[in-house]
């Protein structure tokens, strides 16, 4: 199809620019034998999710219940909720999902755990859960190691929460002046991470998992120290101009807008059939 007789607006996807990005960052996860488990909150097409675990990741994220529901209907079965998870209902989503799927979520605080143990307690199968570590991006996630103790104290009192390992996000990296500061601040955010996963072993905690993202560092080859097992870049797929500072000759933007001039008031100004909420 010409371009021209497409309808506007309209979202086009570069298919071979989008399997170059897959292919790279999958080649670049076992490169570093870490497993890749890509956030599909980007994309939120199981299609896709299905084409990148083709491609060999171990397993995918999500943001929220909803997303993991409508990944697992599709075939999708090995999904991280990397959110803290609040509400009975949800609770209960998850606890079906469990039946089919390996299905786990985010932890952050006592409270939450109260919450997930209370709605687990007659459960088959216990709540699989990491514990986010705030790392720089100042959102949720553990900030102290004082509040990680207490955490790990009271989990080692919840027979129905199992306690897989810890995962971050350097969204921070998202902001940086380059791509040298993006991969430096990515290396302090692994070792923020790894610390706190070896208190939880020293806790007594068999953890497994120690999870990190995201697209800006990890598309610009940052050093993943060893200790890490899993990476969870979700914008590779398509980049976007808000990954300036990840994209380079290697990375291509696979997702475009088409649009079409609808006015031309003046020589300096013309008003497309798309705005910025279309956009994003």
């Amino acid at each position: 199809m010409n371009y021209k007789a497409i309808n506007t607006p309209a979202l086009l996807i570069d298919h071979e620019a989008m399997n170059e990005n897959l292919q790279k960052m999958q080649k670049y996860a076992d490169m570093h034998r870490v497993n890749l488990r890509p956030h599909t909150k980007t994309h939120k097409t199981p299609e896709l999710a299905l084409m990148q675990q083709k491609y060999g990741c171990a397993g995918i994220a999500v943001a929220k219940v909803g997303e993991a529901e409508v990944m697992a209907a599709a075939g999708l079965t090995d999904i991280f909720i990397a959110n803290e998870i609040v509400g009975a209902q949800k609770y209960k989503r998850i606890q079906k999902l469990a039946e089919t799927v390996e299905i786990s979520f985010g932890l952050d605080s006592v409270a939450q755990a109260e919450m997930v143990e209370n709605a687990f307690a007659d459960c088959d199968k216990s709540a699989q859960m990491l514990i986010e570590i705030e790392v720089g991006e100042r959102r949720s996630g553990i900030v102290t190691e004082d509040e990680f103790q207490k955490l790990l104290d009271y989990l080692k009192k919840c027979p129905h929460i199992h306690l897989r390992g810890v995962f971050s996000h350097d969204g921070d990296s998202y902001s940086a002046p380059d791509i040298e500061t993006a991969c430096k601040r990515s290396v302090i955010a692994q070792q923020r991470t790894l610390r706190f996963a070896a208190m939880a072993r020293s806790a007594g905690f068999d953890i497994d998992v120690v999870s990190i993202g995201s697209t800006p560092s990890l598309a610009n080859g940052s050093n993943i120290l060893e200790g890490i097992t899993e990476i969870r870049p979700g914008t590779y797929i398509f980049m976007d101009a808000s990954q300036a500072n990840a994209t380079n000759h290697e990375w291509k933007c696979a997702a475009t807008v088409l649009a079409t001039v609808m006015s031309k008031p003046t020589p300096e100004r013309v008003i497309l059939d798309v705005g910025a909420k279309g956009l994003t």
